[in-house]
């Protein structure tokens, strides 16, 4: 599959995404939860941070909560947007909500039978990562690491 870009031009409806940034601390380490996607989904074996679909009249934090608990059994008590940003992908046009937490609770265990992983930010070993996060135009990975 190729790698996504923006394309203002793309008329498929926009499907908007909750993305979850779990981070925690662990003995001075800042780390965040990485999930692989699972097998049958697009992308089926690339890294990412976990999250889902939006539904009709639902927020971003709503469906954030909803989606992982769905996904990983993991209990987020709060959560900030943080940032947004839009890819065209062969399979859809997405809008990814982007949201950072250190409010959670629970052990994650993948419920879709995927694996995930904690990961330092400098030394991200997860491979192969979905393409939207180390994009040009993406300043996920690079604000995260900025603080």
């Amino acid at each position: 599959m190729s790698a996504p870009c923006f394309d203002p031009a793309d008329s498929r409806p926009l499907t908007r995404v909750a993305v979850a940034i779990i981070e925690r601390v662990v003995h001075g380490e800042h780390q965040v939860l990485f999930a692989q996607r699972p097998t049958g989904k697009a992308y089926a074996g690339y890294w990412e941070f976990p999250g889902g679909k939006i539904e009709a009249g639902e927020s971003v934090i709503d469906a954030l909560i909803r989606e992982i608990d769905e996904e990983l059994g993991v209990h987020i008590r709060s959560a900030t947007l943080w940032r947004s940003e839009r890819f065209s992908y062969e399979h859809a046009h997405v809008e990814l909500n982007f949201c950072r937490t250190m409010d959670w609770r629970g052990e994650p265990h993948g419920r879709e039978e995927q694996a995930f992983a904690w990961q330092r930010l400098n030394a991200i070993s997860v491979t192969p990562l979905l393409p939207a996060l180390h994009a040009p135009e993406s300043g996920v990975l690079a604000g995260l690491r900025a603080g």
